[in-house]
């Protein structure tokens, strides 16, 4: 399984594990109002979206129920306007989409090992 695109879905679950950590037992308001969390959630974001893109294609379209397109974009949102990130909607991605996220890529990752034995 040293396949470059499992080792890249391993480093995204990881930015998504610390994401959670960042951002654990904070509600809404507390977290728009924490900049050291919110700017080290964006940064893990951003981080994710690279990796994203550096996905082989065939991957990425034989998996095409994970949003790659909508974690790519969020990455080029973050890079080239980061003035104009809504951090609400952050909010809404590190509290409702990551865990889900996290999931699906676990499973990959489990399809991945058990298929390359």
């Amino acid at each position: 399984m040293a396949d470059k695109n499992y080792i890249i879905l391993e480093k995204i679950i990881g930015h998504i594990d610390k994401i959670a950590s960042y951002s654990v037992g904070l509600e809404r308001a507390t977290f728009l109002a924490d900049t050291k969390a919110v700017e080290a959630c964006v940064f893990n974001l951003l981080q994710m979206g690279e990796l994203a893109g550096r996905l082989d294609e065939g991957f990425r379209s034989a998996h095409a129920d994970i949003p790659w397109f909508k974690i790519r974009g969020l990455r080029n949102k973050i890079a080239h306007d980061y003035e104009g990130v809504r951090l609400e909607i952050v909010w809404d991605i590190v509290k409702d989409d990551l865990s889900v996220l996290r999931g699906q890529l676990a499973d990959l990752l489990f399809m991945g090992k058990n298929s390359a034995g």
